[in-house]
């Protein structure tokens, strides 16, 4: 088992945690992350998008002139897609984009994605992570203190006041263990976890 410092808020070390090696020094499957990267966005879409064809569009029930004679190219009707006010061509139609992974995917996505930050050393452990109030600043500081950019915080439980007062920064978001997902992690550079948040993944994903 990998060893790994714990630090305090004040970004000072105040001892060592073992990782379960089953979850933090797995390999690392791109292919899973990535499809687990495309799943979460592909289930974000809406699909609402919506054109109507020429069969939708109203008016055109008749050949504007008659099919010879005229001069003109002929033609079916006013509403095809070359007239102005016509239907588009393969217009879009609502559509549902999502579709599923399996559990053991999925976990082993996200076994991948917290391995890498392993790996990469932008993984960093907090004893605890609590504020008395909500307050920006002090959620800044905290993470000015522990050298964490762009960080996503791991919680094991909900904490009001550091989610509140994290809302408002910029690159930084929080999560409970619960919803973690291998987009969130890998679009963070620095990913914090509270002790509390370690010993619940190591439950779930063990």
């Amino acid at each position: 088992m990998a060893n790994i410092s714990v630090l305090n808020m004040e970004g000072k070390e105040v001892g060592t945690l073992e990782l379960n090696d089953a979850i933090f020094a797995v390999e690392v499957k791109e292919h899973l992350m990535h499809r687990a990267v495309v799943l979460q966005l592909a289930n974000n879409r809406q699909g609402t998008q919506s054109a109507k064809t020429r069969a939708a569009v109203r008016g055109g029930g008749r050949k504007p002139w008659r099919q010879k004679g005229t001069g003109h190219a002929r033609q079916g009707s006013i509403r095809s897609p070359q007239w102005k006010g016509g239907g588009v061509v393969f217009a879009p139609q609502p559509r549902d984009y999502s579709f599923k992974m399996n559990r053991k995917e999925k976990q082993a996505a996200i076994c991948s994605a917290l391995t890498t930050k392993l790996n990469e050393n932008k993984l960093i452990v907090l004893d605890e992570f609590k504020l008395g109030e909500i307050k920006t600043k002090a959620a800044k500081k905290v993470l000015e203190d522990i050298k964490a950019n762009k960080a996503l915080i791991i919680l094991g439980e909900k904490e009001e006041n550091v989610i509140l007062s994290a809302r408002n920064l910029e690159s930084v978001a929080t999560t409970l263990t619960n919803s973690i997902s291998v987009y969130d992690i890998l679009n963070h550079d620095s990913l914090v976890i509270t002790k509390d948040a370690v010993s619940k993944i190591e439950e779930v994903y063990a």
